[in-house]
């Protein structure tokens, strides 16, 4: 079982990496920063439908911050979906702000909606952490999931990430008769490659979603992180792997029941095959954004020791004994991918 040490510390965004993402269209001036909606006065707990407490709670803003804070929200979303066109915001209007008791960051999600059908849509406001914002970077470059985000200053915006919960699937649809065992048990081993080769750690089904997607007679899932707070930052290799984690037991299962050993490593050789032409698709921006992570402090240096120390043992390859940052790490997990692939 993998076990998070402690609560980790937010690192601050550097120079570099500031200039990472502006040259890469992820920095830009908003309107409303993480600092604002911590004023409100006045909150109280958000139940779901089974009127069950979810940890999260509706927050309400003094009369004179509400109508800023609104409009700068809806201004916000503008920029994340409509690329700034702001006659989108005409229909639309703020349902309410939840902030998060349990997160790590205390963050807030926003939760927009269509006057006209209805349809709402969130995203989330979060205190800027360099080592989660290297987390959503490699998922966009390295994963086949597109990820929208934007930096300003200490604030981070973050697109809301469609998916059934994994602990919801788990709990509701694991039973079901038109559950594709086999295919799930392949996307959770495609899932768990690619989670191990960039170093994101805490991979149980709290932090994950699962997209489900009919295709004809088959059933197709994909499995798409959404915390990427432990992004390179625990000093043991097991956080890296999400079969480690029990909550993930369920899923696991079905893998044992559905796979050979042998089918198992046809699967991590296709991931990782895939892995390998993503990191030639995007090799630029990886690049500099490797230069970045290699010279920034996103661990303590004794998980940064203990770490390079196990994947050095794992892979029989002395090269991640030279590592000095967690950076240095992920780059070297990647070269040894595209080295022996």
């Amino acid at each position: 079982m993998a076990l998070i040490s402690k609560k980790k510390k937010i690192f601050s965004v550097s120079d570099r990496l500031l200039k990472y993402l502006a040259h890469n269209g992820r920095s830009m001036s908003i309107p409303i920063a993480y600092s604002d909606l911590t004023r409100f006065d006045n909150a109280i707990p958000l139940y779901d439908s089974d009127n069950k407490d979810t940890l999260w709670e509706t927050i309400f803003f003094p009369q004179d911050d509400m109508k800023h804070i609104y409009h700068g929200l809806k201004t916000i979303y503008a920029i994340l979906k409509a690329d700034g066109d702001l006659s989108v915001m005409e229909h639309l209007y703020v349902d309410r702000v939840d902030a998060c008791t349990y997160g790590n960051t205390y963050p807030f999600r926003v939760r927009i909606v269509n006057r006209i059908n209805d349809n709402f849509d969130y995203f989330y406001i979060k205190k800027a952490d360099a080592s989660r914002i290297y987390g959503l970077e490699l998922e966009h470059l390295l994963s086949p999931n597109r990820m929208s985000y934007l930096v300003d200053g200490n604030t981070l915006i973050e697109e809301h990430i469609p998916g059934i919960p994994g602990d919801q699937f788990i709990k509701n649809y694991m039973n079901d008769a038109k559950l594709n065992k086999t295919r799930l048990a392949k996307e959770f081993v495609k899932f768990t490659e690619r989670c191990f080769v960039r170093l994101l750690g805490d991979m149980h089904s709290s932090n994950f979603v699962i997209d489900i997607t009919p295709d004809f007679e088959e059933i197709h899932y994909r499995i798409k992180s959404i915390d990427f707070d432990q992004q390179s930052y625990e000093g043991r290799k097991a956080v890296y792997m999400p079969q480690y984690f029990k909550q993930n037991n369920p899923i696991i299962d079905i893998g044992v029941q559905m796979m050979t050993p042998a089918t198992v490593k046809q699967y991590q050789k296709e991931e990782r095959s895939l892995i390998v032409n993503r990191i030639k698709a995007s090799s630029h921006s990886l690049k500099e954004l490797m230069k970045s992570m290699r010279k920034d402090t996103i661990s303590l240096p004794e998980n940064v020791a203990n770490l390079k120390q196990e994947l050095a043992e794992h892979y029989k390859h002395d090269d991640f004994k030279n590592c000095k940052s967690m950076g240095d790490i992920v780059a070297t997990s990647l070269q040894y991918l595209v080295d022996h692939h």
